[in-house]
């Protein structure tokens, strides 16, 4: 069993515009190592050039906020759903 994704609309061009994927890892930041072997590319729009997340970028294990956790060494396993949630600003 695998870990569930929820994709934002504007990274479904990067998963062939599925709204939800499967990847595995035992932490955030191997799950996103995952997803970019899977979809090439997705890291680089979640990550900075350190490998950090960038500060517009939320990601929500089974709905609370990984920043309350421990970032991106979080651990994850089998059957837990992620949120990732791009900050949107306006005004």
């Amino acid at each position: 069993m695998a870990i569930k994704v929820r994709i934002p609309a504007p990274l479904q061009k990067l998963t062939q515009d599925k709204a939800q994927v499967e990847a595995n890892g035992s932490t955030i930041s191997e799950l996103i190592e995952d997803l970019n072997r899977q979809f090439p590319g997705f890291k680089d729009r979640l990550c900075d050039t350190q490998g950090k997340l960038r500060r517009f970028i939320n990601i929500y294990l089974n709905q609370e906020d990984i920043r309350f956790l421990k970032m991106e060494v979080t651990k994850t396993k089998d059957g837990d759903e992620i949120s990732i949630v791009p900050a949107i600003a306006g005004g």
